[in-house]
């Protein structure tokens, strides 16, 4: 019974880290992507503010992605 539950201890905290990981990797690179455009719209040339439009691509998943953990925190916080 004892290994049991130490068992399950040890999983649930290793599931709980890499979201945990997972979440502050996909926070930073949303920040380098909304970086990377900014800059890049900035620029002013034809070619680069193309590469800002297609980093949509990326950023808009990510976005997703960043209301759902902040979501569930606040959700978290709440109950």
């Amino acid at each position: 019974m004892v290994t049991t539950v130490t068992v399950s201890t040890i999983t649930i905290i290793a599931a709980s880290s890499i979201v945990l990981g997972i979440g502050i990797f996909a926070t930073l690179l949303l920040i380098g992507f909304l970086s990377a455009r900014e800059l890049l719209h900035a620029g002013g040339g034809a070619r680069q503010k193309l590469l800002a439009r297609s980093l949509m691509v990326g950023i808009i998943p990510l976005l997703i992605g960043f209301i759902v953990i902040v979501a569930l925190k606040v959700a978290e916080i709440l109950a």
